[in-house]
């Protein structure tokens, strides 16, 4: 293997509501931009790098002199194009991309070391904290992005405050205690305010979203960005990527990817995004319906607990209408069989994770066709999901009679 391509190249934060404003690389600015933002909508920052610096090879380098992309090789890979990766990290990244048959294929994100995508975001917003010396980290969670935070500051040696739900599934809670993280179920309204409290009493990193509209933390989308990294090292660049959207961090993360490779001039196209969100909610397809920055909306009951949220975020707009895509809503009907298809081909994603898939099956069955390859990310294992494990084994009577009639069914 050869040695890591290099320090980081970051530079500055710039702001998504003004791209000619732009502010130190440090500190973070986790409540968007302050000059831009209003009561309406909230404007993230996303990172700036000397992209004319990038090492030669990063992204053409033959496989024999590439430094290592295998799975367990963690972000280091493209450590240039992210901010720096001063926390330790766990061998995220390198996950699989498997084919699905006709031009299909899955991009197998529960092989994260906390089963799934979020391990990418807390790689990079964990780091942040270490660089600043915080004590902590807090995150308003009941599910993957909290289980990932822990672990990431366990490994990091920070604490880590949890505001989380108390039906939150099974996995969710265990990963939660085992990382000895302080968690602390509250109703969801409360989250947000104590998680501002959180950060600005005790100096805890938040790493998850302070605002009204969805900012998140301004370096949390660069550690998706590597997903389009990996998927143009094994497929090149696909007509069209799929992506489960809760606040669109990962949706505008992997089209971000896709856009520095053109801009790079590795590559001369760039996918279609389409975000596909539970039909109980959907920011993000309200706020590209009537035009706004992002929205706030009611959300109904739905099983997608993963990606029931009321709140959107600009990125996830910008990434849906610079790529020419779509914000799709998916019914949790749509879901189950999306679900069930993973399964089928031994993938066994939670809920939510299907989102993506869902959605396309619904552009396929509308009549639409895409020139290329197209890739449904999915987001998070199945052990993940509510009422997991409620439901034990019914003992079968151990004879053959009994065995060959359930074997015929």
């Amino acid at each position: 293997m050869t040695a890591a391509p290099g320090p980081s190249l970051a530079t500055s934060q710039r702001s998504m509501g003004d791209p000619a404003l732009n502010y130190p690389l440090w500190p973070p600015l986790p409540r968007g931009c302050p000059r831009t933002s209003t009561p309406a909508a909230d404007f993230p920052l996303e990172v700036d790098y000397a992209y004319q610096d990038t090492p030669a090879g990063l992204f053409t380098a033959p496989p024999d002199t590439a430094p290592d992309t295998a799975p367990g090789a963690g972000l280091e890979r493209w450590a240039p194009l992210l901010p720096p990766l001063d926390a330790p990290g766990l061998g995220e990244g390198g996950t699989p991309l498997l084919p699905f048959g006709d031009g299909l294929w899955i991009k197998d994100e529960s092989r994260n070391p906390t089963w799934s995508h979020k391990d990418r975001l807390n790689r990079v917003t964990v780091s942040a904290a270490v660089h600043q010396g915080a004590p902590g980290i807090a995150v308003a969670s009941s599910g993957n992005h909290g289980a990932s935070a822990a672990a990431y500051a366990a490994r990091a040696g920070l604490r880590c405050a949890v505001l989380a739900s108390a039906d939150a599934p099974p996995a969710v809670a265990s990963f939660l205690r085992a990382y000895g993280a302080d968690v602390l179920p509250v109703p969801v309204e409360h989250r947000w305010p104590l998680l501002n409290e959180i950060h600005d009493r005790l100096g805890y990193h938040p790493v998850s979203n302070l605002t009204r509209t969805h900012t998140g933390h301004p370096f949390g989308s660069e550690g998706y960005k590597t997903i389009a990294y990996e998927i143009h090292a094994g497929l090149g660049v696909p007509a069209a990527v799929f992506t489960p959207v809760g606040y669109g961090e990962l949706l505008y993360g992997i089209w971000k990817g896709f856009a520095e490779l053109r801009r790079l001039g590795v590559t001369d196209t760039v996918p279609r995004m389409f975000g596909c969100e539970p039909a109980a909610g959907g920011p993000l397809a309200h706020a590209v319906r009537t035009g706004v920055p992002a929205a706030v909306v009611p959300v109904g009951p739905t099983d997608a607990y993963a990606i029931d949220c009321a709140a959107g975020s600009h990125r996830a707009v910008r990434a849906v209408l610079d790529s020419g895509g779509s914000a799709l809503l998916v019914t949790d009907a749509e879901l189950a069989r999306a679900q069930a298809r993973l399964a089928s081909q031994g993938v066994w994603a939670e809920l939510s994770a299907a989102a993506g898939l869902a959605g396309l099956h619904q552009r396929t069955a509308a009549g639409e066709r895409f020139d290329g390859p197209v890739v449904c990310v999915s987001t998070s294992s199945g052990f993940k999901g509510l009422g997991v494990g409620a439901e034990p084994l019914v003992p079968v009577e151990p004879t053959w009679e009994a065995v060959s009639r359930i074997l015929r069914r």
